[in-house]
This record gives structure tokens, sequence and C-alpha cells, in this order.
């Protein structure tokens, strides 16, 4: 999560969070009370919408004095999703895609803490498939029974690899898991030299 979140008050007007986010580079930020309570979330596609349109006959100064006239409170989400700080991320990410959203305040007790993003689930993305460290990454099909990746780990180290990163997926055939890993110190040669007998199929092998 992003902790130190930046948070506004439900009296704060729309054009004030629009500028607010431009200059923090934000897309979302949680309301609180005057006793630091979480009272709503607010998104830019929110303020955007409650903004004059662009083909408004208003002039500038006629825009600017609307929009300081709506607050935040009228425009935010009053009933937040939010998690709380040992939420596993997986469940974190379920949230977000079950309800559409881009980002949920982490809360402990009434009070936030912090927020958790897209751009957050990203970065964990890249940290568990290693994107940083260079070598091969080798997709495969293997079949499923127990001690399958034990298996090919134990091949690829015996080969001298040095595995960096490994991710499952959840493959077609129930017969089957597929699985993503990042080795380096080994050739793509060796790599699949020690891997081929374990797998079904290798679906693709690059280096990085």
């Amino acid at each position: 999560m992003t902790p130190d979140v930046i948070t506004v008050s439900p009296d704060l007007p729309i054009a004030e969070g629009l500028e607010l986010m431009r200059q923090k580079k934000i897309h979302r930020l949680p309301v609180v009370d005057k006793k630091g309570r979480l009272a709503g979330i607010v998104s830019h596609s929110d303020l955007l919408y409650a903004s004059p349109s662009s083909a408004t006959s208003l002039n500038v100064w006629e825009v600017t004095y609307l929009l300081n006239q709506i607050k935040i409170k009228e425009v935010m989400t009053k009933k937040v999703i939010t998690v709380e700080e040992k939420c596993p991320i997986e469940d974190a990410a379920l949230l977000m895609r079950e309800h559409e959203v881009g980002g949920l305040p982490v809360v402990r007790g009434d009070k936030v803490v912090g927020i958790i993003t897209e751009s957050d689930l990203f970065d964990v993305f890249l940290e568990l498939l290693m994107a940083q460290e260079k070598g091969i990454r080798l997709t495969a099909l293997a079949p499923y029974y127990k001690g399958s990746m034990a298996d090919i780990t134990a091949a690829i180290s015996k080969k001298g690899g040095l595995i960096h990163a490994l991710n499952s997926f959840v493959a077609q055939d129930e017969a089957q898991w597929g699985c993503i890993l990042k080795v380096a110190d080994i050739s793509q040669d060796d790599l699949l030299e020690a891997v081929r007998p374990l797998v079904d199929q290798v679906l693709d092998i690059r280096e990085m």
C-alpha cells in the first residue's frame, strides 16, 4: 500500500480536488471528516463528470465560480470498500476486480492509514516475476501431481540454474498446471534439456 495517503475534507471544492490530483499525480482521494474518520472516496472521473462540459457557453470566470460551489461531498462515493492492513494482496486485488474500482483505502479501525491502487498491484506483479532481473523466462505446461514443481526446480538447480522466480497459473486441462520461471546462470539449451522430460509442453522461452 501507499502510506501517508493524501486525504481531503468533504467541504473541499471540486476545483481544488482536481488541482490537488494534478499536482500529486493521483487519481483518487479518500475523504475524511473532522475527526479523521473515513467519510467517502472521490475519483478523478467523479470530479470531471461533475465539472461543466467543455462545450458550455459559460466563460472561464463562470466555470471557476461553479467549480468552487460544488463540494467533494456532493460527488463522492459514500459506501466505500476498504481493506485492513493485514489483508492479503490477492484478496485486495479480487475486491478491486469484483467491484470494478481502481483503489481501496486501507483502514485501521475507522482511520485511513494508506491506500492500495492498481499501480501497487502492478508493482507486486513485476516483483513476483522478478522483471528487474536478467535471465531466461520459461513458460510451460507440466503434469499435475504432487512433487511436480519440486522435480522441475531440482532439475534446473542440478543444471546450475539459479531460479529467481517461479509462478503458476491454471491450465485448461485439469491434469496440468502452468508454470512461469525466471532463471539465471544457465543457457536456453541447458534449461530446455533440464525441464523437457518433466513438462508436457514448453509454451515460450526467451532471454529477458
